[in-house]
């Protein structure tokens, strides 16, 4: 295994940060900036980040050349499923996205949790957004192995307001070096992108076998933002097809970004297990 520190700042050079833990309750203001900038309609309490870090759980922050703060990670540790960290935020500013920050904030977290004994890290996200499908799963090589329709309830942040708030939990095993997993098997197409706009399943009164396609649209929040209709009913087709999946014991092992599509097969056609 690569050592978890040198990959962990390495990614971050390549992203054109460094890496810092955030300790104190001014700390969380800096945080908090990050927050409104992402989500916008919720903060974190100043006193929380202090918390988190004297029982352990500290939170990392990437920062600019200038000091500046321009992303970060916010966890601690969880016990349900045995002891494993559970990862509640990152987020990056916008205009510094899509450079590699937030795979260098969870190699940090990975790095930490290795230190203290934890070989897993769980956390939740939309099925629907292909980018952070993507670093979870095609970057990290993390696997979806949960789904909840409507899991948080009604949220009112700028970007959950008014949605269902459908999340996958995955699971981040730390032993195994960063990347991919592999599927042997060649997966049955369950739900796939057509010239019809609609969602198209292809086997939905079908077992879907021992691995399976789900595609998803591309930029989800822009279609949601034009057909708010349309995105319900992609959101309405990938919930199925991912409960369908999750039925016959499959678990979501990778992402293709090129077809913006999940990856589900069952742990025996997935190389090296999960």
């Amino acid at each position: 295994m690569t050592d978890p520190w040198v990959l962990a700042h390495q990614r971050a050079r390549d992203a054109g940060v460094t890496l810092g833990p955030l300790t104190t309750v001014e700390d969380a203001d800096l945080v908090n900036g990050i927050i409104e900038a992402t989500w916008g309609g919720q903060h974190l309490d100043r006193e929380v980040v202090r918390a988190l870090a004297i029982s352990g759980n500290v939170s990392w922050g990437a920062f600019d050349d200038d000091g500046t703060l321009i992303g970060f990670v916010l966890g601690w540790a969880g016990v349900d499923d045995g002891l494993h960290v559970h990862s509640h935020m990152l987020a990056a500013l916008p205009d510094r996205r899509h450079r590699g920050i937030g795979e260098a904030l969870k190699l940090a977290q990975r790095a930490q949790a290795l230190d203290q004994g934890i070989e897993t890290v769980r956390w939740t996200f939309d099925p629907l957004v292909a980018r952070n499908a993507w670093l979870n799963l095609g970057k990290l090589g993390a696997v979806i192995d949960r789904f909840a329709r409507d899991f948080y309830g009604s949220m009112v942040d700028s970007i959950n307001a008014g949605e269902r708030s459908d999340r996958f939990t995955v699971s981040w095993h730390l032993r195994r070096d960063p990347g991919p997993h592999q599927v042997t098997e060649t997966p049955l197409d369950l739900l796939v992108r057509t010239d019809d706009p609609l969602p198209a399943p292809h086997a939905a009164d079908v077992p879907p076998g021992r691995a399976a396609v789900i595609e998803l649209p591309s930029e989800y929040h822009d279609l949601r933002a034009t057909d708010p209709v349309l995105a319900t009913a992609w959101r309405d087709a990938i919930a199925d097809a991912v409960e369908a999946c999750l039925d016959a014991k499959m678990v979501g092992a990778t992402f293709d970004r090129a077809r913006s599509a999940y990856v589900f097969a069952v742990p025996e056609a997935i190389e090296g297990g999960v």
